[in-house]
């Protein structure tokens, strides 16, 4: 359950505080969670997360027009989608922890669901959508502004992480190639775990609700680790 505190620190944390505290918690709260209370059913964040979908679009389309004035639509509706893709708006998260203020099911719990990309990339739409609500447009481009469209050197890293190391292991004369080791999980929330390989020997891993995304944090780990350089 939530307690005052909790929640107090996170406000802290995201540069907000909730004039409607039960929407915060409503964005915080996974339909696993809502489903076991019997009697008293909290609101879970599946209408939040809806409704903040189409704010950070808005918002993200309306970052690139204007600071990109040379940017083609093309161009700017690549870079949009990478930006506010499941895994992008994961790695946001977890920069402010996101994960840990959520309320899960024990089902859930017990799976992993807190750290799941699904999950907190969702509860991510959700706070935005909560914070629209509760304080219109501006402070909704505030959050987005600090907590998404900041340190975009390092967060481009990782939105196009598949295509900087493949021309990086293309300039070393070398070969990349990707793995899948596993699949688990239910078919509707499958993880997937791919391994990949420079010249056949295994560089990095990750994971991810599908295989594609499961190589782009395979690949983001291999850049971070500087494996090329140092060999």
């Amino acid at each position: 359950m939530f307690n005052r505190e909790s929640l107090k620190e996170l406000e802290k944390k995201i540069g907000y505080q909730f004039k409607k505290k039960g929407l915060l918690k409503q964005a915080l709260t996974h339909s696993s969670f809502s489903n076991e209370q019997k009697i008293n059913k909290f609101a879970n964040y599946e209408r939040l997360e809806f409704l903040g979908d189409a704010v950070l679009e808005l918002l993200s389309s309306r970052f690139f027009y204007e600071n990109y004035p040379e940017m083609s639509e093309g161009e700017m509706t690549r870079r949009r989608s990478a930006m506010v893709c499941e895994p992008a708006l994961a790695f946001c998260a977890r920069d402010i922890s996101l994960g840990e203020y959520v309320l899960l099911g024990k089902g859930e719990e017990a799976t992993g669901g807190r750290k799941r990309d699904s999950i907190i990339s969702d509860v991510m739409e959700a706070v935005i959508g909560a914070i629209y609500l509760d304080g219109g447009l501006v402070e909704a481009g505030g959050f987005v502004e600090r907590f998404i469209f900041s340190d975009l050197e390092n967060k481009q890293l990782f939105f196009d992480s598949k295509t900087i190391l493949q021309e990086k292991v293309q300039k070393a004369g070398r070969q990349l190639s990707y793995t899948l080791l596993s699949e688990q999980g239910p078919e509707h929330d499958k993880i997937f775990t791919v391994e990949a390989l420079i010249d056949g020997k295994v560089a990095g891993s990750g994971q991810g609700r599908n295989k594609k995304s499961a190589e782009q944090q395979a690949a983001y780990h291999v850049l971070l680790s500087n494996v090329l350089e140092s060999e």
